[in-house]
């Protein structure tokens, strides 16, 4: 029986692992698409969902994951401003990569 080897091309600008770190790569982009999941969430809840994470680098985050197509953001003409995120189609293929990450993560807690 002969086991097909995989072939590994170089990391350059046609890498596909490149072009994901490139658009899931943020410290904080997993832990947001992690927290928004299956559900619409608000801007505030969001915040207090990832303890640590500054309001400028949630915001940051927030805008590279919209402009890349994995988040949807609606805001509504309302004072206080109302905000809400939920997951474009793209969004919620990269949930089953989190969910392997997670598990990989809780078979590996220091």
């Amino acid at each position: 029986m002969s086991k097909e080897r995989k072939k590994i091309t170089p990391s350059d600008d046609h890498c596909p692992v490149k072009a994901s770190l490139n658009i899931l790569g943020g410290k904080w982009s997993l832990i947001i698409l992690y927290q928004i999941n299956e559900r619409v969430i608000r801007y505030g809840e969001l915040k207090r969902a990832i303890p640590g994470i500054s309001e400028k680098m949630l915001i940051q985050e927030l805008n590279n994951l919209v402009k890349n197509g994995l988040v949807n953001k609606k805001a509504y003409p309302e004072i206080p401003p109302r905000v809400e995120y939920t997951l474009t189609k793209s969004g919620y293929k990269t949930l089953p990569i989190i969910e392997a990450l997670a598990v990989f993560g809780e078979e590996n807690l220091l």
